[in-house]
Order: structure tokens, then C-alpha cells, then sequence
């Protein structure tokens, strides 16, 4: 049964993806076996540089099916408070004495949670997602 739908793939870009799905046809992905080789075809592609659409959508969807298999089975642990701030401070460039003076909170705040001592508070959160601009929920993900 012919399906209605604005997406398709015409000449050039139906062949290209049509011959990287026979090549490693799209479906969930099952072991880690299968993971990796996944992920060897989508480095192969990459390493093309410039994709046209068919090899654009057959790597889209893939990526689509290696996350979701590594989101199940490889799950990252959100980082620490400690972790994130520490993360921050060093992509800003910025030291412990510097940071408390520019948000104005007390450096011993700041020292007990980059030692792992003390979690973020609300009033930090929304200081420190100011200060360096970020979402408030990527330092609230421990809360």
C-alpha cells in the first residue's frame, strides 16, 4: 500500500540512501556488536564531508538508532554539582576568588561544593546560570 507524504527521495539521493541501507540496513540496534558496527558506518560517513540528502537521512536515522540504544543500554550519569562547576568555571577561565566576587556568594560556598561537600542551593543556581550563562536546568539536573 503507497503511502501519502510529502518526504521523498528522488534520483541521485533515493540511490545513495537506497545502496547504504542495503549495505547496512536501518533497524534497531540489538548488542554491542551491532552498536559498534554501526558506529563504523556513521564514521565512514563523516569522514566523506559533504553528504548528499540520501546519505544525509540514512545517517540522520542511524544516529537516531545508536542514541537510543546507547541512551538504554550506555546511559550517562548527569555530571556533579562539583563536576559542573568546576566544568563552567574552567571554560570561563575563571578561579574560585574571581567567581565569588563577581556572583557574590562567599568563596567558602564555592570551595565546599567544588569539594563535593555541599550541592548547589537555589540561590546559587540561579546566580551561577546568570553569571555564565546557561539554562537554570543544566545545574539543577541533581535537585
Amino acid at each position: 500500500m503507497a503511502t501519502n507524504t510529502q518526504f521523498r527521495l528522488k534520483g541521485k539521493s533515493r540511490d545513495s540512501y537506497m545502496e547504504l541501507v542495503l549495505d547496512f540496513p536501518l533497524a534497531s540496534i540489538k548488542s554491542d556488536e551491532h552498536l559498534a558496527e554501526a558506529q563504523r558506518v556513521m564514521d565512514r560517513l563523516l569522514a566523506r564531508g559533504s553528504l548528499d540528502d540520501g546519505a544525509e537521512t540514512y545517517l540522520d536515522a542511524l544516529s537516531d538508532l545508536v542514541g537510543s540504544y546507547e541512551d538504554e543500554h550506555h546511559a550517562i550519569a548527569p555530571a556533579s554539582d562539583s563536576e559542573m562547576l568546576r566544568h563552567l568555571m574552567d571554560a570561563r577561565g575563571v578561579s574560585q576568588t574571581q567567581l565569588s566576587s563577581d556572583i557574590a556568594l562567599p568563596k567558602s560556598s564555592i570551595s565546599e561544593v567544588l569539594s563535593g561537600k555541599k550541592n548547589f542551593s537555589r540561590q546559587m543556581i540561579r546566580k551561577l546560570a546568570e553569571y555564565f550563562r546557561v539554562d537554570i536546568g543544566v545545574l539543577a539536573a541533581n535537585i
